[in-house]
């Protein structure tokens, strides 16, 4: 197989990238300054939205150390496996669907960097979803 289209590969490129993606929130929270603006926010919002960051970023590492170093058991047919890549898939797929029916389109256009991030992640969510759903449409052997 064409090393563009090696599974594998990519399956691991996308582990990567997640962990990377989820150490990037300490940039992000810099960047966005969610230290400044949560003083402002009563107590309990302040730690659930700090408890539920958290818990994002560690799923992202987990994803993408599935991804990473159980790559040949996700490429392996099985039922499990096929979930596994399919939720993947929808989680990735409905995360894309948010970039564009969520945040409102103010937050970027004509705002350069912040259009440039939308464009960033728009790609970054169809390469995910794109990576996962072919790994399961795989599985099923058509």
């Amino acid at each position: 197989m064409n090393a563009i289209f090696d599974l594998s590969l990519h399956l691991k490129v996308a582990g990567a990238g997640l962990i990377l993606l989820a150490f990037a929130h300490f940039a992000i929270a810099k960047h966005l300054r969610w230290k400044e603006d949560f003083a402002r926010v009563s107590l309990v919002n302040r730690q659930i939205f700090y408890v539920h960051c958290f818990f994002l970023m560690l799923a992202l590492v987990l994803m993408g150390l599935l991804s990473l170093f159980y790559t040949q058991d996700l490429l392996e047919p099985s039922p499990l496996a096929w979930v596994v890549l399919v939720g993947l898939s929808v989680f990735w797929g409905v995360r894309l669907l948010f970039q564009w029916l969520v945040y409102d389109r103010s937050l970027w256009h004509g705002q350069p960097l912040n259009a440039f991030f939308h464009w960033f992640f728009t790609a970054v969510w169809s390469y995910l979803c794109a990576v996962y759903g072919l790994a399961a449409w795989e599985q099923m052997g058509l």
